[in-house]
């Protein structure tokens, strides 16, 4: 895996979770593959169709402790820590972007909520 696709696949995970990309459904659209879901930290699961009619959660996000492992040439797996300014929790994230018509797409997304603060998280 090179530096560079990690870095640009950084860029796209801070773009999804940025407010005004998650506020845009033609940024959201550009972002989320046509087979994207998601496993909420709710607990509930979402669509492509379902994020853009019904819209994300619009909160102020930082993302930390960002790592991605290439599953295949043209699919990668990223998993990160969100601190949640917003709803003043954090959540453990992991996301699957494949490389389909020629640009990075999110597949598949998931949050968990945790107890841990940004400074106690460790990777196993």
């Amino acid at each position: 895996m090179s530096e560079q696709l990690k870095a640009q696949i950084k860029r796209l995970e801070e773009r999804h979770t940025a407010l005004s990309v998650r506020q845009s459904r033609e940024e959201m659209n550009k972002i989320l593959a046509d087979d994207f879901y998601e496993i909420g930290s709710s607990g509930f699961m979402f669509t492509k169709e379902e994020c853009l009619e019904t819209g994300v959660v619009l909160t102020d996000m930082t993302l930390h402790h960002f790592d991605l492992q290439m599953l295949a040439d043209d699919i990668v797996l990223t998993t990160y820590f969100i601190e949640d300014k917003t709803r003043n929790r954090n959540t453990l994230r992991s996301s699957i972007w494949k490389y389909i018509d020629e640009r990075w797409q999110l597949s598949f997304h998931q949050g968990t909520i945790t107890s841990l603060k940004v400074n106690e998280f460790k990777r196993p």
